[in-house]
């Protein structure tokens, strides 16, 4: 399903966040007045709720900045250039890791990119949906094909997650943490996640998707939607807004090389790194495995990158998948 050719012409001309006036807005499209309160009440599907005030006319919540794969280009370092082979940039999609598996199906490179401004049926783990509003967050991601099989990138989500907070830090944000085993948080608030998706051979060639979600702002009627405590970059930031497309091009810097040099080196190189990124570690937590819930203390990670626990009656426990909550005083 894609955006049509009137919501985008809409967006385009609202993207400045100002307000702009039926009668101008109908002049511009070509249509009549009751078109374009049409046409404004359909980017409510898109997750945007556009503002009328009367003698104004329309706007949106904020000013939107539109995906640009030169804005993007311009950002990226040489050798992460060579080592992208497609950039592709849609207006609407399912889900950014369910177009590229079905990619992988079809021989796509490493190195492929998918980005989309808005996602219908957005995936975080455990089957739970992702909330995508039109062009407000970044929802990243990357194929890389591999040759020794999954066991060969075990702790992977790890060092994925290592790169994001890389990213973060060179725009100037602090504070960031990882929660094991892949999602980004902000004093006890998330604020982004890792999804990868393996398919292949068990010994052999495999495929990665690894997709990241991460929150630059949630308008307030789809944050009504949010389960969980949640947080957003232009909050962290105080209001100021943060380039998507600067900061995916600081995603990309940081994350090809990793994936370019995993099979060489793995998880160790980044191990101690996470470590200090760990917002779990000495806090009560339950893991939930399987169909059990184990409570205990965070013991962070061994060099596997298995989570460790330290259960309530004294054993010392280790995991290598698992849901984890917990709750910071």
């Amino acid at each position: 399903m894609t955006i049509t050719d009137q919501q985008k012409k809409i967006l385009g001309l609202l993207a400045d966040g100002e307000f702009h006036s039926g009668s101008v807005l109908a002049d511009t499209l070509g249509v009549s007045r009751s078109a374009v309160w049409k046409q404004l009440h359909s980017l409510t599907e898109l997750g945007l709720e556009p503002i009328a005030v009367s003698g104004k006319g329309y706007r949106l919540e904020r000013p939107i900045e539109f995906l640009s794969g030169e804005k993007i280009e311009s950002v990226l370092m040489e050798n992460v250039r060579l080592n992208i082979s497609d950039l592709n940039i849609h207006d609407r999609l399912d889900s950014t890791n369910n177009h590229l598996i079905n990619l992988a199906k079809s021989a796509a490179r490493s190195g492929t990119v998918c980005l989309a401004e808005f996602q219908t049926a957005g995936k975080g783990r455990r089957g739970r949906s992702w909330v995508s509003p039109f062009g407000s967050n970044i929802y990243l991601s990357l194929l890389w094909h591999f040759h020794n099989g999954p066991s060969a990138i075990s702790g992977l989500s790890l060092a994925v997650g290592v790169s994001v907070i890389r990213a973060l830090a060179s725009l100037g944000l602090s504070g960031i943490g990882l929660k094991w085993p892949n999602d980004i948080y902000w004093q006890g608030h998330k604020l982004g996640g890792i999804l990868i998706e393996v398919t292949g051979e068990t010994h052999g060639p495999c495929a990665a998707v690894i997709g990241i979600g991460l929150n630059v702002y949630i308008p307030d009627r789809e944050a009504a939607m949010i389960d969980q405590a949640w947080i957003d970059l232009t909050r962290i930031m105080g209001g100021v807004s943060i380039s998507r497309n600067r900061l995916i091009g600081m995603l990309l810097n940081e994350l090809l090389p990793i994936l370019a040099d995993y099979e060489n080196h793995g998880l160790a190189p980044y191990l101690d790194e996470w470590r200090s990124y760990d917002c779990l570690e000495g806090h009560p937590v339950v893991i939930y495995h399987g169909d059990s819930a184990i409570t205990g203390n965070a013991g962070g990670i061994d060099d596997n990158g298995l989570f460790r626990l330290m259960t309530t009656d004294g054993r010392a426990c280790c995991f290598a998948s698992g849901e984890v909550s917990f709750s910071k005083k």
